[in-house]
């Protein structure tokens, strides 16, 4: 969205103006195009892995020591299409809840126009999302059905900081491991690649929903605070437990029973999870969001 298209208003001036110019400046020079950006023409390379090993629900298992390298591979090219899927799935609850926050506010003002540009951005995402869980040879994961109508919802009733840390809490955790990934020459080519483009236009996103959830809590009492934060963790909880389905290890040869056993008590996948939160929970702190209810969620989740 070229900036010429915002007209100036006294909002430029705020705080809030001044980011949502910042980021639909950022936009205008720093946007792609999945369709034309990811080569989509090339078969599938079976000799690559769909995401860094070490991401994997199984490393550092047991099951995974018996594993094959062709096993291995095939595993994680189904959980990184388990992850993408998830992905298209709470991305679409993103892009209502965003489009019901801004609805019947000035379309001439420059958060709103950050707004439904980053709409734009999260369904060219989902797109990609979908076309590489097709190409990696994975089905259409679902999460679970409960998850499902949690998140019908959650898209429906929450708002302001609610809506988007929990918005956060997704972004950042997908930010880590496709960092990641993207740098990882074990991986599949147009997997690093989608998810260079995602890492890029999602820096975008976060820094968003960090400065609305600044703002959404500003003069918050503490019943408010203490709801909101609990409402976060189990969306949280949610979400992270649904990124990988339990049907990719059957789907990639594997006894199910026995990968769900150890995927669950997997010490090396839950270190890689809190890791990555490190910052969200940090800038959780800060907003007082990390309540004890709260906590004990992020703990089950293994975030924190």
């Amino acid at each position: 969205m070229a900036s010429s298209t915002v007209r100036p208003s006294a909002q430029e001036d705020s705080p809030e103006g001044d980011i949502s110019r910042r980021l639909l400046d950022s936009a205008a020079v720093l946007a792609y195009d999945p369709a034309t950006e990811v080569d989509w023409e090339t078969p599938l390379d079976r000799d690559c892995h769909g995401a860094s090993p070490e991401w994997s629900t199984l490393y550092g298992t047991a099951y995974w020591q018996e594993l094959t390298e062709e096993q291995r591979k095939e595993l994680t090219r189904q959980e990184a299409a388990s992850v993408a899927s998830t992905g298209i799935w709470f991305e679409m609850i993103l892009q209502q809840m965003v489009l019901r926050d801004v609805y019947a506010k000035d379309p001439t003002s420059a958060e709103v126009q950050w707004a439904l540009t980053e709409i734009a951005e999260e369904c060219r995402h989902s797109i990609m999302f979908a076309r590489g869980a097709e190409k990696l040879g994975a089905p259409p994961y679902r999460p679970r059905r409960i998850a499902v109508e949690l998140g019908r919802v959650f898209k429906t009733v929450a708002f302001g900081e609610a809506a988007y840390a929990a918005i956060l809490v997704a972004e950042e955790v997908l930010d880590v491991m496709q960092r990641d990934w993207m740098r990882d020459e074990r991986v599949v080519p147009f997997v690093r690649t989608i998810n260079n483009i995602h890492v890029v236009e999602e820096s975008r996103h976060m820094k968003f929903a960090r400065d609305q959830t600044r703002k959404r809590l500003a003069g918050a009492g503490r019943v408010r605070r203490q709801v909101n934060a609990l409402v976060i963790a189990i969306a949280s909880y949610v979400i992270v437990t649904s990124m990988v389905n339990r049907e990719v290890y059957a789907n990639a040869g594997l006894d199910e029973a026995r990968a769900l056993a150890e995927a669950r008590t997997n010490e090396h996948h839950r270190s890689m999870m809190r890791s990555s939160c490190a910052g969200l929970m940090e800038f959780l702190a800060s907003c007082g969001l990390l309540t004890k209810p709260a906590l004990a969620f992020y703990k089950r989740a293994h975030l924190i």
